[in-house]
């Protein structure tokens, strides 16, 4: 019993020699963009998004010495105790900040550049069984708001953002920004796209409604065309 207790103990001090200084690189990007975290001891032990990190560092340096059992227990283990699935194959740069975090999936063949935010719920996906590469790279500072789908192997450029649950299926260009489902591009260059709404927090343009809106009022116009016509002709 006692000899057990030793094993785990040890294990447990190896994993926080290693845990700290990789956990020490994700702190910082987190201190820097999230106005709730009150100091760096706080992020250290309590927010998932870094847990899930340092997990995916290590199951990705299994996977890159093709010990791929270990790498995938490793990010399942991970994917149990912060709900953040990392597949450990994906290609993640510094300074990714995952806020909340709860449900975002990240496949094998993704590519994060640096300094990205990722919102709860977000997944880079797949589409189709095809093999090599078939999930999305992002660029420096991407922004994916809650609930959003990335689905293809695709580039989204850098220093973009897409909205919260929008449906993004094909390239993103930089300086973007993305909304609706499926997503449409309603700024670029930090410029609205002709025919879009200004965007904000919160009255983000719905391209769906917009569309039916528009079907709506051509509805309404061929009706009085009608009513005139048939009142002319009755005149007459």
């Amino acid at each position: 019993m006692i000899t057990v207790l030793m094993v785990i103990a040890a294990l447990i001090v190896l994993h926080y020699v290693f845990y700290i200084p990789v956990a020490v690189r994700e702190v910082g990007s987190v201190m820097r963009r999230d106005p709730a975290a009150r100091n760096p001891l706080e992020v250290f032990f309590l927010y998932n998004g870094v847990q899930a990190l340092v997990y995916y560092r290590y199951a990705h340096w299994f996977y890159c010495h093709k010990l791929f059992f270990v790498a995938r227990a490793i990010s399942q283990f991970a994917r149990f105790i912060t709900g953040i699935e990392i597949h450990p194959g994906a290609q993640i740069g510094k300074g990714l900040f995952i806020d909340h975090g709860m449900g975002v999936v990240i496949g094998e063949t993704t590519i994060i550049g640096n300094n990205c935010t990722l919102y709860q719920g977000v997944t880079l996906g797949g589409t189709g069984k095809e093999k090599g590469k078939r999930h999305p790279t992002l660029g420096d500072n991407v922004l994916v708001g809650s609930g959003a789908k990335v689905l293809g192997p695709f580039t989204v450029g850098s220093n973009s953002k897409i909205a919260a649950n929008a449906v993004v299926l094909s390239e993103v260009p930089e300086n973007s920004t993305c909304v609706g489902v499926p997503a449409r591009i309603v700024r670029v260059g930090g410029k609205r796209v002709a025919g879009c709404d200004e965007l904000d927090q919160i009255h983000i343009p719905d391209p769906v409604s917009q569309e039916l809106c528009r079907i709506y009022k051509r509805i309404e116009d061929l009706e009085k065309q009608l009513n005139q016509a048939d009142a002319s002709r009755k005149e007459g």
